[in-house]
């Protein structure tokens, strides 16, 4: 893939995500990014990072894609994270109710699926971002924080089979164990509020453990697994003791400071693959 194409789009959620994109983006040569954001998600911080934004409310598929096609970019990245809630309290435009109403099955997968299918009949490539991402992604032997014993690497291994197994049922992609045991598996809530049921759930001892992995065959077009900082305060909050991830698939961002609150809460970081 061509790291310095003349020009990128990017589809910005919320978070810091995006804005790393573009920074690592510009760093490897890419000299014009076209940006689209989403009214109360993304960070207005980005419009200084790119070369033209465009703000959007979520469902105006027909305004995002028309923001590349008149700009000449052909092809395009998502970045950043939009909340699961607002695919559902979103108001379409006619081109969105379409793509809504064909699918049988309404999750961020399909939904964004679905977009990319969209972009692609206009002429627009949906893209990975992972090749401009790749220093963001720990592989494996990455460790942070104190070192797991050999009993929270036993729920580690544990935890990788069921969150891989849940993860391919569609149900979420990240569980909380303890002693063998599953405390909390992600659903709709999303990634927080697992971890703080699962901590919660672990008992005033904590010492649970964290495992979060990507679908089989994860399209990494979109909703690559991201973790940053508010994923270590949470963790801190619940005192979760181990937090592991997928080597090679999930994102680690703003990691001096990740690595400061690892330390800080003695939370150990591994990879597993």
């Amino acid at each position: 893939m061509n790291l310095a194409p003349e020009s990128i789009g990017l589809i910005a959620g919320s978070r810091t995500l995006p804005l790393e994109f573009a920074r690592l983006a510009r760093a490897a040569g890419v000299r014009r990014i076209v940006c689209t954001a989403v009214e109360g998600e993304t960070d207005p911080a980005l419009a200084a990072l790119v070369d033209d934004l465009v703000w959007l409310k979520v469902g105006q598929l027909n305004k995002m894609i028309g923001t590349f096609t008149n700009r000449g970019v052909k092809q395009c990245v998502m970045a950043g994270q939009v909340a699961p809630k607002n695919l559902f309290d979103l108001r379409p435009d006619l081109r969105a109710m379409g793509v809504l109403l064909r699918l049988k099955e309404k999750n961020a997968h399909t939904i964004f699926g679905a977009i990319a299918d969209e972009l692609k009949k206009d002429g627009v490539e949906l893209i990975e971002a992972t090749p401009w991402l790749a220093p963001m992604m720990p592989n494996t032997g990455f460790e942070m924080g104190p070192k797991a014993s050999p009993a929270q690497m036993a729920d580690v291994a544990f935890g990788f089979k069921i969150a891989k197994e849940i993860a391919r049922l569609e149900i979420g992609q990240i569980v909380v164990v303890k002693n063998g045991t599953v405390l909390a598996v992600e659903g709709f809530e999303g990634t927080d509020k697992c971890l703080a049921r699962g901590g919660e759930l672990a008992g005033k001892d904590g010492g649970a453990v964290a495992v979060k992995v990507a679908k089989l065959n994860h399209d990494m077009r979109f909703d690559i697994p991201c973790l940053g900082a508010k994923t270590f305060e949470t963790c801190a909050a619940a005192n979760i003791s181990v937090l592991a991830i997928e080597s090679g698939k999930s994102l680690l961002l703003e990691r001096d400071v990740c690595a400061e609150l690892a330390r800080k809460n003695k939370i150990s970081v591994t990879t597993i693959s």
